[in-house]
């Protein structure tokens, strides 16, 4: 039986945001799991409202959560130490170690003193996981060179000193310039931190490659190091994406034969990826909206969850969302809310001790008969539960919300779920008329067949099978390996992370 060697840890650092590393990270954990190794993903610091609940029932980035389960490995939260979750466009909640540790503004997180205590927590957290994992597979931040960042940075350069990593600088060539911000980016690196950097990743490619062999040449030549891979776009591979740029671009024309299904577009939308089994089932046409005429094409209403409840919630009124939502549901449409969505369903939102802002009370949709109260006591944890009168099949998902939701003075609540331990959890109307604390709610085939089935009439049958997530998932990071190691020299990748240079 051959042992696999240690490999050293590898860092993929960008010239910018948005660059491919999250994918590229991704790609590599699948690729040394398929080589026999076992990889942890590793980010010291992501900034994210896509979050996941580990098995303790912790929070980390949700990019972070993907990249485990394409390494075959249970996630943790060493694996993403600190997570900052915007709050508005200045103050973020700040996580460590998976736990809420309260708000800050970008100016004073980014100060100098204290941070020798987050650089200790993420370098134990690091240290942790190089102890059990072969190789750790680090992912940057924004760019590796935001030299004005250096003296405060955790997660690129200083990051990659601690760990000793093996760094591979990706750059986006779909955007342009992408030969200046890759020497331009070395440049910047004191000489310690550009010794670390051991090769050139190009992403995103569009059309011959063959056209940029004298580019990959040039950059070589004027950076005396390697490009180990030039990485075309890649179509027809799904992968859970960190953030929800792109998702009002999905197409929002009502298709024939196949339910609508409308996802509410809002300004602080959270866990977006509750929604990827819908977008990949064949009975379904899944689109994200603010736009009250295409959301009165929609068969289904889905209103997700939020980081700032009270805010969104006065949006879609001020925006007109609110009532288009109410009148979809009186002309038969189908409306469910997931976590914040959930608490905008009610009756109010309550926030006295002013956790989200200076609003105390908020009517709601008044859908369900709930109330809301935003508290600062954050609740995450994995969750077994059964659909109310289904207890014959267990399902799972996560939660990670604050506030509580009970039912209104003198109503009387119909849940929608059991848990495990026999507590109610959400509400339900009827089957066009609910909500629930439970992300991943939809992950599970038969939840999804009793959304679906007041709208049966609108598919075939022989698009009636179950949809398996989990194989699909499975599938589309083996198709994600095996189109990066089409590209990359990976060979060269082993030299590079075995060869002894320190």
């Amino acid at each position: 039986m051959s042992v696999s060697p240690t490999l050293h840890p590898i860092m993929f650092a960008g010239t910018g945001s948005d660059v491919g590393k999250s994918i590229i990270a991704t790609a590599f954990c699948r690729i040394f799991k398929q080589d026999g190794f076992r990889p942890a993903p590793f980010k010291a610091q992501n900034m994210a409202l896509n979050s996941y609940a580990t098995p303790e029932g912790l929070e980390i980035g949700r990019a972070q959560a993907v990249q485990a389960e394409a390494a075959g490995v249970a996630c943790h939260t060493d694996m993403n130490p600190l997570l900052l979750k915007p709050q508005s466009d200045r103050t973020a909640q700040v996580v460590l170690n998976g736990r809420p540790m309260g708000h800050q503004d970008a100016y004073s997180y980014f100060r100098k003193e204290g941070r020798e205590v987050l650089r200790n927590e993420v370098h134990a957290a690091f240290d942790r996981l190089a102890a059990r994992f072969n190789p750790v597979v680090l992912e940057g931040a924004g760019s590796l060179a935001e030299v004005n960042l250096r003296d405060t940075d955790l997660v690129n350069m200083s990051m990659a000193l601690h760990a000793h990593a093996d760094v591979i600088l990706v750059g986006d060539i779909d955007r342009g310039g992408v030969m200046a911000s890759v020497y331009g980016s070395l440049l910047l690196l004191t000489p310690e931190e550009r010794k670390r950097v051991k090769g050139i990743l190009i992403n995103k490619f569009r059309g011959d490659i063959r056209l940029f062999e004298s580019g990959v040449k040039i950059l070589e030549e004027l950076c005396g190091i390697p490009v180990l891979g030039v990485v075309p776009y890649y179509h027809n591979i799904y992968i859970d994406e960190e953030d929800s740029v792109a998702l009002a671009t999905k197409s929002v024309e009502a298709e024939r034969g196949r339910v609508n299904v409308a996802v509410v577009l809002l300004r602080h939308m959270s866990n977006f990826t509750d929604f990827n089994m819908l977008e990949r089932d064949p009975r379904v046409h899944l689109f994200y909206t603010n736009n009250v005429t295409e959301l009165a094409k929609a068969d289904i209403i889905l209103l997700p969850g939020s980081k700032s409840t009270i805010d969104d919630l006065c949006e879609l009124r001020r925006n007109g969302v609110a009532r288009a939502i109410l009148q979809a549901h009186r002309n038969g449409a189908t409306v469910m809310g997931i976590c914040g969505g959930y608490q905008m369903m009610g009756m109010q939102v309550l926030d006295p001790d002013r956790e989200e802002g200076e609003v105390e009370l908020m009517p709601g949709l008044g859908l369900l008969p709930v109330v809301t109260r935003i508290t600062g006591e954050k609740v995450t944890r994995r969750v077994t539960f059964c659909r109310e009168g289904d207890e014959a099949t267990p399902l799972e998902g996560y939660e990670i919300h604050m506030g509580v939701t009970l039912p209104q003075d003198g109503a009387t609540l119909q849940p929608l779920n059991r848990m495990q331990g026999g507590e109610p959890e959400g509400c339900r109307v009827d089957d066009r008329c609910m909500g629930t604390y439970i992300h991943g709610i939809l992950d599970n085939p038969s939840f999804v067949d009793f959304l679906l089935r007041p709208h049966a009439d609108r598919w075939t049958t022989e698009e009636a099978a179950a949809f398996d997530y989990h194989r699909f998932k499975e599938e589309q990071y083996d198709l994600l390996a095996d189109h990066v190691r089409r590209h990359v020299n990976l060979p060269l990748v082993y030299q590079i992370l075995t060869h002894d240079d320190d």
